[in-house]
């Protein structure tokens, strides 16, 4: 990973002391590749993005926090992320000349070469492997829900959800060969409207059912420590929810930049109008979605909706559209880190056979481990936790307090160390949940029979 590093740039991307190979392979690589998006496309890549599975857990969180934490968790957790966020939109092109067009190459300007790479590709892996195999599951369960509600049993034979994770899977065996980010853009804007349709769907669906009979807010546990655990896998769950962090650069590189007009203006713009649709999305869902079947609700709220039966058809299929746009997003920055790595350290060429082996090759472990461990509510608690609130949630913090350098003691200073805090406590208590919850699950779980 050692030559992953910072490349000087200038502004408009163009080359700058490099060889014609290495600018031939830079024009190759899927983030680096296309400069030509504005403030629109990084609105809807990042309601792509960030309005994901993670909405259809929210409910199930609410009912593991509680109303007052519950609230107090989702309305933190928006501010936080929407603060982070607009940290690393400003240190994208911090320093004249360079711009930082993926995560780790801004890691490295914090804690160096070598140290950066270890830091956050780690991290970043995990995030955005983690976040396509929860999207594996949410794909494949929607499909059979949406199954299910059309031509339900005795009528058709019941399938499990392996095979409709498989059928799923089958798409992004297709799509995966895509270049590049912008030759997303149908996809990614078709999955953004798509978050917002369902999410409507599904906290409308749930007001106009009404409360269920003897609807009860009480934990879902008897004990206090199973209490604990899940109030745990919950912080996790609402983590999961906001995970853009681990893309935004990467989504700002599309969009060209000069001294005068720096990408951070549409980025900040486009980031401004996702997170108006991201708040539009997760609090109506997760306060109407917990209003209505307490502590009853499933961890995807689409499957604890009968009714009407075509709504909630509708409903899933249109999930089904969204992640399909949302795992490419988080899987194109993994297919960077791939290749680079196998042009620049393994010297291989770069070729088509190259690409469609390496991508294949992701979609299917994804696919696999999604099919062995289908388990959305733990996954999502334990990922969440782990992996999604460092780099969400602090590690921008961290890299701001180092490069920004604020004053100690400054509004600045408390506001980061604040949210490194509370962020450290996250990653430590959510993946404790949220493992005990896949256990649970896991104890009756068959793969195919």
């Amino acid at each position: 990973m050692g030559n992953m590093g910072i490349e000087s740039q200038p502004q408009n991307g163009g080359p700058s002391g490099k060889t014609q190979e290495e600018q031939a392979i830079d024009d190759w690589l899927p983030i680096s590749s296309a400069r030509k998006a504005n403030w629109w496309y990084s609105a809807f890549h990042n309601v792509t993005a960030m309005v994901g599975a993670g909405v259809l857990g929210l409910p199930y969180a609410m009912s593991e926090l509680g109303w007052g934490p519950g609230v107090s968790v989702l309305v933190i957790s928006w501010i936080i992320t929407l603060y982070t966020l607009w940290q690393m939109v400003e240190m994208h092109e911090m320093f004249p000349g360079k711009r930082f067009d993926r995560y780790h190459e801004l890691g490295q300007a914090a804690f160096g070469d070598k140290l950066g790479l270890w830091i956050v590709v780690p991290q970043q892996i995990i995030v955005e492997v983690s976040t396509c195999i929860v999207y594996m599951v949410t794909g494949g369960r929607s499909l059979k829900k949406f199954h299910d509600i059309v031509c339900p049993p005795p009528q058709c034979q019941s399938i499990k959800l392996t095979y409709f994770i498989l059928i799923f899977a089958s798409v992004h065996f297709v799509i995966s060969h895509l270049p590049n980010f912008h030759s997303l853009s149908i996809i990614s804007l078709s999955a953004a409207v798509m978050s917002l349709s369902y999410s409507t769907i599904a906290w409308v669906a749930s007001l106009k059912r009404g409360q269920i009979p003897n609807v009860s807010y009480a934990p879902r546990e008897p004990t206090t420590a199973g209490n604990t655990f899940n109030f745990f896998n919950a912080l996790g769950d609402v983590a999961f929810a906001y995970a853009g962090h681990n893309v935004v650069l990467e989504i700002q590189a599309t969009i060209p930049s000069t001294p005068e007009k720096p990408s951070k203006k549409p980025m900040w713009k486009g980031v401004m109008l996702a997170y108006f649709v991201v708040a539009l999305c997760y609090f109506p869902v997760a306060l109407c979605g917990y209003y209505t079947f307490g502590r009853a609700v499933d961890d995807n709220i689409l499957i604890t909706l009968e009714k009407p039966q075509w709504v909630v058809a509708m409903a899933n299929m249109f999930v089904v559209v969204h992640v399909i746009g949302s795992y490419q997003i988080f899987a194109m920055p993994v297919f960077d880190m791939l290749e680079t790595f196998l042009v620049k350290q393994l010297k291989f060429k770069p070729s088509t056979p190259l690409r469609f082996c390496t991508r294949t090759l992701y979609v299917a472990v994804t696919m696999l481990i999604g099919m062995a461990i289908p388990f959305f509510g733990g996954l999502m608690g334990f990922f969440g936790g782990f992996a999604l609130a460092p780099t969400s949630y602090y590690l921008p913090c961290i890299i701001w307090l180092i490069l920004k350098k604020p004053r100690t003691f400054s509004l600045s200073w408390f506001t980061n160390w604040i949210c490194i805090v509370l962020g450290v406590l996250l990653m430590t208590l959510a993946p404790i949940g949220g493992l005990r919850t896949i256990i649970i699950s896991s104890k009756n779980y068959k793969m195919f029979s």
